[in-house]
């Protein structure tokens, strides 16, 4: 079942459990934290940026997890099978980063030692600046300065309960296809992002998650056959009996899907994550080849907590369905596809 929010008001009621849950296309639900009915050290908000092209990438987190705050840059060279991640930890933030409420407008600033990021968003732009002076050593800094333009289109926006624990939640929104303007600068590299083939997509999440889960989550934009082609498919986590996040976006329109499955190659029993993978969706919508190009992989293990995230970039190839009489043809359109585990 897929059910569509048409409603505008607060995500929460007054006793701290969702009104409604289901999809819809813009923030329809207002997020207010103080109506949140549970301990400061579980609520978890996150920004998350990936600025991409054929060539590298981007990407940017700042977090607020309650008992942990997560400053993160990541650096992805696709043509030389190369990457690199810089991640700084703040203890317990607990609401005091004040990561705006809505994902429209607001500002995000965080800094440290060596380091700044930025986010400003307003008006349909979102600016995206900042360093970390020893990314990779105190020989490779990382400058980035980055405009995003967000078109009028459709996004995923999800309203998903957890099973069996009312006032756990995660309402979240994912905003394809953003033409991407800047540069980075790396050392004494730079790499420049024009809009006619870097596009950004943004993770805007808020939510209070139990302790241990595992999600699977894909993205890619471009430009197809002349359409500007985006999608986003999920699964994993939460109660999601009432809609998931799965849709192809198409010049600005999305169109639902229900559910979708990556078929991830197996070697001596365990993922083999750099062999092709295989989505599929139960609508036979989509039928797509995932040809990876590198595994950014990391495990941080503190035993109660853990993070082991296996985010692998690559080339779709295969078809798309709008409906029964409108088909895509995909050819090596750049994305990821990842799996992460977490007990937070």
């Amino acid at each position: 079942m897929q059910i569509c929010l048409t409603q505008r008001g607060p995500l929460h009621g007054a006793d701290g459990r969702l009104v409604e849950a289901g999809y819809a296309t813009s923030l329809i639900k207002t997020y207010d934290r103080a109506r949140i009915k549970a301990s400061p050290l579980r609520i978890k908000e996150w920004d998350y940026y990936l600025i991409s092209n054929d060539s590298f990438a981007l990407a940017l987190t700042v977090a607020d997890n309650g008992y942990m705050g997560l400053d993160s840059i990541s650096f992805i060279d696709l043509d030389a099978q190369t990457h690199h991640t810089a991640s700084r930890m703040v203890p317990f933030p607990m609401g005091r980063r004040n990561l705006p409420a809505s994902s429209a407008a607001g500002r995000i600033a965080v800094q440290g030692k060596q380091y700044s990021i930025d986010f400003k968003v307003d008006n349909g732009q979102r600016h995206l600046f900042g360093h970390m002076y020893d990314f990779n050593g105190p020989d490779k800094p990382l400058l980035f300065d980055v405009v995003l333009t967000e078109p009028k289109a459709d996004s995923i926006v999800m309203v998903t309960p957890f099973a069996r624990r009312p006032r756990a939640f995660y309402y979240n929104q994912k905003i394809p296809l953003m033409p991407a303007e800047g540069r980075v600068v790396l050392g004494d590299q730079e790499y420049l992002f024009s809009p006619a083939s870097s596009f950004g997509t943004l993770d805007w999440g808020r939510g209070v998650w139990t302790y241990n889960n595992t999600w699977y989550w894909s993205s890619a934009s471009g430009i197809v056959d002349g359409h500007h082609l985006a999608f986003n498919f999920g699964y994993g986590f939460g109660d999601t009996s009432k809609a998931t996040e799965n849709m192809l976006f198409v010049d600005g329109v999305g169109y639902k899907l229900e559910h979708v499955v990556f078929d991830i190659p197996q070697k001596d029993g365990k993922e083999d994550y750099l062999s092709p993978w295989r989505i599929t969706d139960n609508q036979q919508r989509v039928d797509l080849v995932f040809t990876p190009i590198l595994d950014r992989a990391s495990d941080t293990n503190f035993i109660l907590l853990r993070s082991d995230q296996h985010q692998v970039f690559g080339r779709f190839s295969g078809v798309v369905r709008l409906n029964p009489a409108l088909e895509i043809s995909v050819q090596n359109l750049t994305g990821f596809a990842e799996k992460v585990r977490n007990k937070w």
